[in-house]
């Protein structure tokens, strides 16, 4: 297996194992959202630490954390990959998987929009045109919710900016990682001392099973971000692109044929706009990538001559 082959599995393993997240969250109850994202910090935390002591690479923590941009920018996507879970677990749990869903659908456009508010990106029209159909959308739903989905619009600012703010720093999967939960470690720590001092942490009384299942979220949160930094660093982005669609993609079947959620003809119709605008982003996006690759080929003929 080359190098490709191998990201293309780490990448899809990735996805396929977010994807399965809404099957793994139920089995926390009752242990409620808080609770969970609190368990979910502490044991990455613990298991992260024990993986950087495995591959020795803890001189990378001291320098993000000795680096003063570095350590502001792994603190703010920790704030906001915490949020993230938060949102997630509360979508899962409350019977909104249909929704979250949405949330990483619409992630990409949300990623361009982002590109063009921070760093004045210029969009081609395609983009545009992406973006103009997940606004439709979005309104939409809106008036088939009676409000504005907020979980998907959370979710996708929220991750949209974390990948933002991963962008701005050079820092491997792991110890970024670290950083990140070493941040919230505190807060976490917080809660689960004033759950259980009030009786309300479900992690000492609801037996071994549960206690396990609680500790090995920390395994199931990191061990897909691995898997994706893994992924990132040997396949082109346009390849990730595509397989980032199939965990929503997953999502939303498990919503409604595992949890039967509703899916009635105005949401589906608003869901169908936005697999529309993903359809038109993709293309858009393949096309720029294979004009991209065949002017590098183009430059680098005469230099080989």
């Amino acid at each position: 297996m080359d190098e490709r082959q191998r990201g293309t599995a780490a990448g899809l393993s990735a996805y396929l194992l977010w994807g399965c997240f809404p099957l793994y969250f139920p089995l926390l109850e009752p242990a409620g959202g808080v609770e969970i994202v609190a368990h979910r910090v502490v044991w990455s935390l613990l298991f992260v630490a024990l993986l950087l002591t495995a591959l020795r690479r803890w001189p990378l923590v001291r320098a993000a954390v000795t680096d003063r941009r570095t350590l502001l920018v792994l603190a703010g996507a920790s704030v906001l990959i915490a949020a993230n879970w938060l949102v997630f677990v509360y979508g899962v749990n409350s019977g909104h998987v249909v929704e979250t869903s949405l949330g990483y659908f619409i992630n990409p456009l949300v990623s361009v929009l982002l590109g063009v508010v921070v760093f004045s990106e210029r969009l081609r029209p395609l983009q545009w045109t992406a973006v103009g159909l997940a606004t439709v959308a979005v309104v939409v739903l809106t008036i088939d919710h009676g409000r504005p989905p907020w979980i998907a619009l959370t979710l996708a600012a929220t991750f949209g900016a974390y990948g933002l703010l991963k962008k701005l720093v050079r820092v491997e999967a792991a110890p970024g990682l670290f950083v990140e939960t070493l941040v919230t470690v505190v807060p976490a720590l917080v809660v689960l001392g004033v759950l259980h001092g009030t009786g309300r942490g479900t992690a000492g009384g609801e037996g071994t099973g549960h206690l396990l299942l609680l500790m090995a979220s920390g395994v199931a949160t990191a061990v897909p971000l691995l898997l994706f930094a893994a992924a990132a660093r040997r396949i082109p982005l346009s390849t990730v692109g595509l397989l980032q669609y199939v965990t929503p993609l997953m999502q939303l079947a498990l919503g409604v044929f595992v949890f039967h959620e509703p899916m009635p003809p105005a949401r589906l119709a608003g869901f169908a706009i936005v697999w529309a605008a993903l359809a038109v982003f993709t293309v858009d996006s393949l096309r720029s990538a294979r004009a991209a690759g065949r002017r590098a080929a183009a430059e680098q003929v005469p230099a080989a001559a």
